[in-house]
């Protein structure tokens, strides 16, 4: 599917919701837990979609939009929701993430970009050169690839629970 705005807004608009529908309310097991050494759990991943909405796509953005001749990305550091999330329950963080998606959208709607905008280009450190609508493309594939990351952290709580069945399940075997 090519880039689009409306559809990409279909899916951005909706992660808030789709996550606290999801999330709220759950017992601390399933927000917790990870899987395994080295990797994040449901909260953990909640802080890490906060992180990039403050200091992320917007902000990559208008680099890309400015008028400046450095269209350098700064870099995300992917692990600042260890710091950031300390002292914060689920439920203030999703309030956070839906409040500053909100405004995040709002903003971006409000610019109504034309597509010689979506083809302007920024220099991300590792990736080289990239363009706006790669950057807002990736923004949705971000999204889905964290509550497809959710739904397997939880699913995997039970990987040895469902004794054979696992063999037909394929998110407890990745």
């Amino acid at each position: 599917m090519e880039y689009n705005i409306n559809k990409a807004l279909e899916i951005l608009e909706r992660t808030p919701k789709t996550l606290s529908a999801f999330l709220l309310n759950v017992s601390d097991e399933w927000i917790l837990c990870n899987e395994g050494d080295n990797t994040w759990s449901v909260f953990d991943v909640v802080g890490h979609l906060i992180h990039g909405e403050k200091t992320d796509w917007m902000q990559r953005l208008e680099i890309i939009l400015n008028d400046s001749n450095n269209k350098a990305f700064e870099s995300f550091d992917r692990f600042a929701q260890f710091e950031n999330s300390k002292g914060k329950t689920l439920s203030q963080l999703l309030e956070e993430f839906s409040e500053l998606r909100t405004k995040n959208l709002k903003y971006f709607k409000a610019l109504n970009l034309s597509k010689t905008e979506l083809d302007q280009k920024g220099i991300h450190l590792e990736l080289g050169e990239v363009t706006l609508k790669q950057l807002l493309a990736t923004w949705v594939t971000h999204d889905l690839g964290h509550i497809a990351q959710i739904a397997r952290i939880m699913a995997k709580q039970y990987k040895e629970e469902v004794g054979p069945w696992k063999a037909y399940i394929p998110i407890l075997n990745k």
